[in-house]
């Protein structure tokens, strides 16, 4: 039997539907509106807004009862969020929290069904289709890894040219005050990545999943190293030999295209660096093991490797057991294990730790940057994407920033060493040559 409603009705049952969604979540910062233009709670204003699109729109958002469904309805319109999407997130952990047991909650789940769909039926048979999310398993084949970097890195080289600095380093950067400008940070984190690894002139370095070669670039410029990089991703590898000439150091670095489970059957000398930033969250963690095992092999004795990744913290996130929207849109098949794991790997392939570091205040503002840069480049960004795509980024950007502010997540840089055969590491007793100079005080290109 076909429902109807009434554009009245189905106003008081939203309202309805949000006072049991947010009962006991505070609504400081986010307000609601409906597509008929009622504020709710109230006409206050905020900094964020949660604009529903339509009378089906909350359905959409929550029957799926997944992260994933809550994502994939902002990133189809059903809502939209105007003003600034940070502090929308303040609310995303009571969402996610309460995901799993709403659909326990058999009167919300009544409300929710009773909501009509955009064309005035009912939406119990979409309900039912949806109460029952799948879960997916993740394989790390050589080709499926490949896969998944190409998915996200080769979307458009335009495209991260709008948010990222000028050198396309898409990792966290180095922040000496929180006021700085991104290029500067950025700028600093090349030059503290090379001092943590205390590249020496005539040193050979292997960057492993080196992006658009800006380490590279620096590393053999401003440190005198040969310098090699490997990326999965073609457009990464083409744009970065194409800085490394205008940079005037193609004798002294290149990329190449290929899989870091690659790098010990080619013939290639050892290396006295070895340093990989944002790489270790595509290998899997039951891969950990064979990934440090191969840094090792083609390291010299007394080397040493700095490897940076994202982890989580010790602050627990909601339960993503259904799949989460970052493993869906953004980084399929990533995986961001505990510290303890990577440690026990890199231990495991006879390691030595020397230092760890944690820079998750650094990513926050960093990912803050890069999600004010992409909302003031919109325009330009959907002349080189969709809207969806659009989306996709922005929603990614802004709950990653909340991530490592609320210390849902940490990025850690570890420096390991390989003791040479008298069980030593050619390593100073201090720490002090990381920070003697500023490169903001010499003149760089």
């Amino acid at each position: 039997m076909r429902a109807t409603f009434s554009q009245e009705s189905a106003q008081q049952q939203t309202c309805h539907a949000l006072s049991e969604i947010f009962a006991d979540c505070p609504l400081d910062k986010v307000a609601v509106r409906l597509w008929d233009g009622t504020a709710w709670p109230d006409a206050r204003a905020r900094a964020a807004v949660l604009a529903l699109k339509h009378p089906d729109a909350l359905a959409r958002m929550f029957l799926p009862g997944t992260e994933v469904g809550l994502a994939e309805a902002y990133l189809h319109n059903d809502f939209d969020i105007e003003g600034d999407i940070q502090s929308a997130f303040e609310i995303a952990d009571f969402l996610l929290a309460h995901l799993g047991d709403w659909k326990k909650k058999l009167k919300l789940a009544g409300l929710l069904v009773a909501l009509p769909d955009r064309n005035g039926s009912s939406t119990m048979r979409r309900a039912a289709r949806q109460l029952f999310p799948q879960i997916r398993n993740r394989r790390y084949s050589p080709e499926r890894v490949r896969r998944a970097i190409t998915f996200h890195y080769d979307i458009s080289n335009d495209f991260y040219r709008l948010w990222l600095d000028r050198r396309m380093v898409y990792s966290c950067a180095y922040f000496q005050s929180p006021d700085d400008p991104l290029e500067a940070a950025q700028e600093y984190k090349l030059e503290y990545l090379c001092r943590k690894l205390r590249l020496r002139p005539g040193q050979r370095l292997l960057d492993i999943g080196c992006g658009w070669g800006a380490l590279v670039i620096h590393a053999a410029k401003h440190f005198g190293v040969s310098a090699e990089g490997i990326t999965l991703s073609e457009p990464q590898a083409e744009w970065a030999r194409t800085q490394i000439a205008q940079a005037g150091v193609a004798a002294e670095a290149k990329v190449e295209v290929g899989d870091y489970r690659e790098i010990c059957a080619n013939g290639r000398e050892l290396y006295d660096a070895i340093v990989s930033v944002g790489m270790a969250e595509h290998v899997g963690r039951e891969w950990l093991p064979d990934y440090f095992r191969l840094a090792h092999q083609v390291l010299k004795p007394g080397g040493v490797f700095l490897n940076q990744a994202i982890s989580e913290s010790i602050v627990a996130r909601p339960d993503n057991r259904n799949g989460s929207f970052i493993g869906r849109y953004v980084f399929p098949d990533g995986d961001i294990p505990p510290l303890p794991i990577l440690l026990q790997a890199a231990e495991t392939a006879r390691f030595e730790i020397r230092d760890v570091e944690n820079l998750c205040e650094h990513y926050a503002l960093t990912l803050s940057h890069w999600l004010r840069r992409l909302e003031t480049h919109r325009i330009d960004a959907l002349s080189v994407v969709d809207e969806m795509t659009y989306r996709v980024w922005r929603l990614y950007l802004a709950g990653s920033a909340h991530g490592f502010g609320r210390g849902h997540l940490a990025v850690y840089q570890t420096l390991l060493a390989k003791l040479d055969p008298f069980g030593r590491a050619a390593l100073p007793l201090t720490r002090h040559d990381w920070y003697i100079e500023n490169p903001a005080d010499r003149s760089s290109a």
